[in-house]
């Protein structure tokens, strides 16, 4: 496969990220937008004497005016701590720790090496307490760099073979894809977020409106319930756009750009394998951290959604990266 080239690569991601960074507001502003539509559209607040003097476009304008500044604030001020805490957030849900230099030498080895071939700062290195084979780097700078291995890939790899899969980690952070799929996760984060707001909302809708009217206090249980399930489905459905932004062929470049820093393609192919027979990590159960393994560390494989050739999968075929890196 051919490499396209790092600087290539990284304006590829900048503009993915400046385009997701741009997407969002709208989403938000849109789904914002609906609530306050069917609110009036439903007469969830009870004001339809109003709403029909005033009109349903004019009454839908000026809540949304009103509501607006509330929701922009606790978007920002969660995507404030998410992105500035996302190195903690990952490694809680990886399950990860520092892993010390007088632990294991021999890893720090390898990694400082190759970062020195290719210029770059050593970034932080975790471990994960599983004997499985599995690997990740993430962060958004250099001070949050980071490359996180299982206990197990690190005692089952030979030197070569753990050289590739530094190499392929190392690759992701100079593509900047770490950055990009942090980005992601912070957005979908936010999604899950709205989701539960809106069930709680449901939970808690019949007891505030006992002393609403029969009539009116279903229809507002209902127009949450239709919220409720918006959001989750946009949730969703945004979650899965992040992957195609991302693209799964963030893989082959990274594998291509491990193979051009080694020049050792057969050693990350012999990792690959090794890897592909045991890729679980146990304490990974979030879907939007998974996609910074190398591999799916779940049954994304043996799931329904396999059927579909791979469609809503966020890593390529491991069969298919080997046999590209065994014709280098």
């Amino acid at each position: 496969m051919k490499y396209v080239g790092i600087q290539t690569q990284q304006r590829r991601n900048n503009f993915r990220s400046l385009l997701l960074l741009l997407l969002f507001p709208c989403l938000v502003a849109g789904l914002v937008y609906l609530f306050c539509f069917l609110a009036f559209r439903f007469d969830i607040f009870g004001t339809e004497a109003s709403r029909v003097s005033a009109g349903l476009l004019y009454s839908t304008n000026s809540l949304f005016v009103q509501l607006a500044p509330y929701v922009a604030g606790g978007v920002l001020l969660w995507f404030v701590i998410a992105y500035f805490a996302n190195a903690q957030i990952i490694r809680n849900a990886a399950g990860a720790r520092p892993l010390e230099r007088k632990e294991n030498k021999r890893v720090y080895n390898i990694v400082e090496n190759l970062c020195m071939s290719q210029g770059m700062k050593t970034p932080q290195i975790n471990i994960i307490d599983d004997d499985s084979l599995n690997a990740f780097a993430s962060g958004i700078n250099e001070k949050s760099y980071t490359v996180t291995f299982s206990s197990g890939i690190i005692r089952k790899l030979d030197d070569e073979e753990l050289e590739g899969v530094v190499a392929h980690e190392l690759s992701h952070i100079r593509n900047r894809d770490v950055r990009l799929l942090i980005v992601s996760i912070v957005f979908v984060g936010i999604f899950a977020m709205l989701s539960q707001i809106c069930f709680r909302m449901i939970l808690h809708a019949p007891r505030s409106s006992r002393k609403q009217e029969k009539g009116n206090s279903g229809a507002s249980v209902l127009i949450i319930l239709l919220l409720a399930l918006v959001v989750a489905v946009i949730g969703y459905f945004f979650s899965t756009l992040m992957r195609f932004a991302i693209s799964r062929k963030r893989e082959y470049m990274a594998d291509a750009g491990a193979a051009a820093m080694t020049k050792k393609p057969y050693a990350l192919a012999s990792a690959l394998r090794k890897i592909s027979a045991d890729p679980d990590i146990e304490a990974v159960r979030r879907e939007d951290v998974a996609q910074l393994f190398i591999e799916h560390p779940g049954r994304q494989a043996r799931s329904m959604l396999s059927g579909l050739g791979g469609f809503f999968s966020t890593h390529p075929p491991i069969g298919k990266r080997i046999e590209i890196l065994e014709q280098f």
